[in-house]
């Protein structure tokens, strides 16, 4: 068996764009299909193509789909430095759900409600402000 991909169906496509290569991720592969009226891009982080992220935009929007079509639990990225993305991904209007308080985990949300695990790189970085007194925003 073999890891091929995460799919996570998106509303609005050059906003869910923007927010996952906010996170570092990078079009690696790209589908159009005219006569099935939706688009499939696939994202990974650089070097890591084998990774995938595919974001199936509907171009004629998701009503007629069952309700249970967006369920998903969250896609986690090991990052080489949480507070730089937190702080990066906060400067560019993203917020912080669960801050790094503990150096080690955060989670965020996309544009779609998709929740994203941060997850250091090795061990958790010293506690240190303003993410170890920042409190929860929403859930995740």
């Amino acid at each position: 068996m073999k890891y091929l991909h995460t799919m996570v169906r998106v509303k609005d496509l050059d906003a869910s764009m923007a927010f996952y290569k906010l996170l570092g991720l990078e079009e690696v592969r790209r589908m159009d299909s005219e006569k099935g009226r939706f688009s499939l891009i696939f994202l990974a982080p650089p070097g890591q193509h084998e990774a995938k992220l595919e974001l199936t935009y509907n171009w004629d929007g998701d009503d007629g789909l069952p309700g249970d079509s967006r369920h998903f639990g969250h896609l986690a990225y090991e990052v080489k430095d949480i507070y730089a993305l937190c702080q990066h991904l906060q400067d560019n209007g993203v917020i912080i759900n669960r801050p790094p308080r503990d150096g080690h985990m955060a989670f965020v949300r996309s544009p779609d409600n998709i929740s994203i695990e941060l997850l250091q790189e090795g061990e958790a970085l010293a506690s240190q402000e303003p993410w170890a007194s920042m409190e929860n925003t929403g859930h995740w």
